[in-house]
């Protein structure tokens, strides 16, 4: 009877894979997982994230990176949550300064600022420390997540957003490094302008006290498993604020003060 169960129980999460899959191509949410499936719990919702990854690895798309998201106060406050989440992307997903991005290509997005992490060596848990993971930064970029969700409404809780590939929708990274070392990024400054607004302002200690510590944290999360971040790899860490909404005619820059800046356009 319990592998009976349990099957069953695997059968409905391959089909919740198969369902948010859909809604990724046809932009037509579903409802809440949580409710779909009894008592489901993370290990349940990164099954479902992993089966939409392996998916997508099959059919030819090549992985640029991950995102770790929900590490700031703002987030968490905002999803009611307390612990971050990672998600993956894949290089069609990944734009650039001044990139003129129809927001017809998701459901309900917003925009949250970033550092971009590029690793210049390989990192694998577990056992990383926060000088580990700041040695195999390469190089640190602005950037900006767009997250969507192909959750109806928003209507999240943390399973929900972990099995959704942490809500992520597509990624902007600029093309020149900021002028900082991987080491010294708690004081650096970031704010997000929406339409020429300043929208929220944050520090990279608002991002899990420290940025580099959600790079420590996934590599040891996913070393656990047996996966590796890899040299070449874009890493977003999470956000200085809580998101905000863009539509069709929306310009929303990650605006880093005298470091530098990042652009991104949303069209019909």
């Amino acid at each position: 009877m319990a592998a009976r169960a349990e099957t069953i129980r695997r059968e409905l999460l391959d089909q919740l894979a198969t369902e948010l899959l859909d809604a990724t191509t046809t932009l037509v949410p579903v409802a809440p997982l949580r409710d779909r499936l009894d008592g489901m719990d993370l290990a349940d919702a990164y099954y479902v994230q992993t089966a939409q990854l392996e998916h997508h690895l099959a059919a030819g798309r090549v992985l640029a990176g991950r995102k770790v998201g929900l590490t700031s106060l703002a987030m968490q406050k905002q999803l009611g949550v307390g612990s971050p989440d990672f998600g993956f992307f894949f290089e069609d997903m990944v734009h650039h300064d001044g990139a003129r991005i129809p927001a017809s290509g998701f459901i309900q997005p917003k925009v949250e600022p970033e550092f971009g992490f590029v690793l210049k060596s390989r990192l694998q848990g577990p056992g990383v420390t926060l000088e580990q993971a700041a040695a195999a930064i390469g190089g640190v970029y602005p950037a900006i997540e767009i997250i969507d969700s192909r959750i109806t409404d928003w209507d999240i809780k943390l399973v929900d957003t972990v099995a959704d590939n942490a809500s992520c929708g597509a990624i902007a990274v600029g093309t020149q490094p900021l002028d900082v070392d991987p080491s010294a990024l708690l004081d650096i400054e970031c704010s997000l302008v929406i339409d020429g607004q300043v929208l929220g302002t944050g520090t990279g200690a608002d991002v899990m006290d420290n940025p580099v510590a959600p790079l420590a944290w996934l590599a040891n999360v996913l070393g656990e498993q047996g996966v590796a971040l890899e040299a070449g790899q874009l890493i977003l860490p999470g956000s200085f604020t809580k998101a905000e909404p863009v539509t069709a005619g929306s310009t929303a820059v990650a605006d880093f003060g005298s470091l530098g800046s990042l652009t991104i356009h949303f069209t019909d």
